[in-house]
């Protein structure tokens, strides 16, 4: 009976583990290793070397063990992130000091489920690009042919309009000297118009009217002896 008592809590515990262990996906699982702690600022920074390291982003909550004992989790969330490292935020550091082999250096497995997400919504944006990659690829293909037989076209075209080639020549002679015409008889009527306005400034000039008669004489060099005559 003791030895019965004993064994329930290592199934609880044994089951516990199995269940988060179904539930970490591979995709939201990866490994890294802590390169520098400020435990100040309870702000560990972590190297990584993954594909999908683009699909952590800032505020995601990632979870991390250490190999020798996955049922011990600390829980942080992501500052930060480049090609190489992320940086952590941990809101509980005294519990990863005191249940992990937390130093620089160490390694660690993490599980985030938000990358998980973003791995499987990064899938369905894979798969839709893939779609329209094979839609525009098939409709360049269709180009493609179009532009090999462009030569063909051309000449399949040019045979059409022969008939109509000299005909449209001869309407084109017509409407340019129409053009020229047109031209000649607006020149003359412009000459005719810039006399008539020569002869209006003239006019103008002869009749301009001045504001008053009187004239200012500056003989002297003192304002005050200035006057008009």
């Amino acid at each position: 009976m003791r030895l019965l008592r004993s064994f329930i809590p290592f199934l609880g515990l044994l089951f516990t583990a199995s269940t988060v262990s179904a539930q970490l996906s591979e995709e939201g699982i990866f490994s890294g290793r802590i390169s520098k702690i400020s435990r100040d600022i309870s702000v560990v920074r972590v190297k990584v070397d993954f594909d999908n390291v683009k699909y952590i982003n800032v505020k995601d909550k990632i979870e991390f063990w250490d190999e020798k004992n996955s049922t011990l989790k600390c829980k942080a969330y992501v500052m930060g992130r480049t090609a190489d490292y992320i940086l952590l935020k941990i809101p509980d550091m005294k519990f990863c000091e005191k249940n992990l082999y937390f130093t620089a250096g160490a390694y660690f497995k993490f599980f985030s489920e938000d990358l998980q997400n973003n791995v499987k919504m990064g899938r369905e944006v894979v798969g839709i690009l893939i779609k329209k990659r094979m839609a525009v690829k098939g409709q360049m293909e269709m180009k493609n042919k179009e532009i090999q037989s462009h030569v063909e076209r051309i000449n399949t075209i040019n045979a059409r309009y022969q008939t109509l080639r000299d005909k449209l020549e001869q309407e084109w002679q017509k409407e340019l000297h129409a053009l020229d015409e047109d031209r000649t008889y607006s020149l003359r009527s412009y000459k005719d118009l810039e006399r008539r306005l020569d002869e209006i400034d003239q006019k103008l000039e002869q009749y301009k009217i001045k504001d008053e008669n009187l004239t200012l004489d500056r003989w002297s060099l003192d304002s005050n002896l200035y006057f008009k005559k």
